[in-house]
């Protein structure tokens, strides 16, 4: 049985990351109601197992990127001098405070629902372009910063939050993607470390499923290799379209939940 579940979960992370990559999402946003309601992780040890995730699965798209002379930048420093200190507050929180993922749903259908249709509409019918300047360097590293802690907190990625926003304001989907993938790489790390750490003085299991964990990451290093090399032959409102749908999908399947 236990193999059994991680080949579902290789399966889950490789068609999910294929996806999700070209557009700089690491795919455990999706991941994440899998495994609760799907695999049967239990909580808290569902955030470790997703940080795992992410820390197995990220080299697959970054090497890509990397090869085709994507990767680093000024916005992926930005994006990583908020994520990594979010991501220490978030574990913090998730293992002394223990936030309901109620809370947790709301918030991101909240925020993802409206996200992904004003995205679309944004594709759809351009704004002007004095009004589609990305954000500040100031106000990318604060929004970094708090996608880090909802990363610490709940061990999504980031870049399900990151790369609409800042795709929305104006940064093109090909500099983007390859920033949020490396800031939730590196966040990822840190965050298991910090988990891994507090285990020793906590009480209760915040260890992850680590066959689930490397099975999905396994996938997902596949997949996101693959999502990153097909990504240069998709045109630049097919990629918005997608991260668009792909955040309306994510909120309304936790507003579903919600409704329940």
């Amino acid at each position: 049985m236990e193999w059994s579940k991680g080949l579902l979960g290789f399966a889950a992370g490789l068609l999910i990351s294929m996806a999700t990559a070209p557009v700089g999402v690491s795919g455990a946003v999706f991941l994440l109601p899998v495994q609760v309601s799907v695999l049967g992780v239990p909580s808290p040890a569902v955030t470790p197992t997703n940080l795992l995730y992410n820390v197995v699965a990220g080299p697959g798209a970054l090497l890509r990127y990397w090869r085709a002379g994507r990767l680093g930048g000024s916005l992926t420093r930005l994006l990583i001098a908020g994520t990594v200190p979010g991501v220490v507050i978030g574990a913090v929180i998730r293992v002394f405070a223990v936030p309901g993922p109620r809370v947790f749903r709301l918030l991101v259908a909240a925020l993802l629902l409206p996200l992904g249709v004003w995205l679309w509409l944004r594709t759809v019918r351009p704004a002007p372009a004095r009004t589609s300047r990305p954000p500040s360097p100031r106000s990318t590293t604060s929004l970094a910063l708090a996608v880090g802690v909802a990363g610490g907190i709940y061990g999504i990625g980031g870049g399900s939050l990151l790369g609409p926003i800042l795709v929305g304001r104006g940064a093109p989907v090909a500099t983007v993607a390859p920033a949020a993938l490396a800031s939730t790489f590196v966040t990822s790390i840190v965050g298991a470390a910090t988990y891994a750490l507090l285990s020793l003085t906590a009480t209760g299991d915040v260890a992850p499923d680590w066959l689930l964990g490397l099975s999905c990451g396994a996938g997902g290093l596949v997949g996101g290799y693959l999502g990153a090399r097909l990504q240069p032959h998709l045109p630049e409102i097919a990629l918005r379209l997608l991260l668009g749908t792909l955040a309306t999908g994510v909120g309304a399947l936790y507003a579903v939940q919600i409704l329940r």
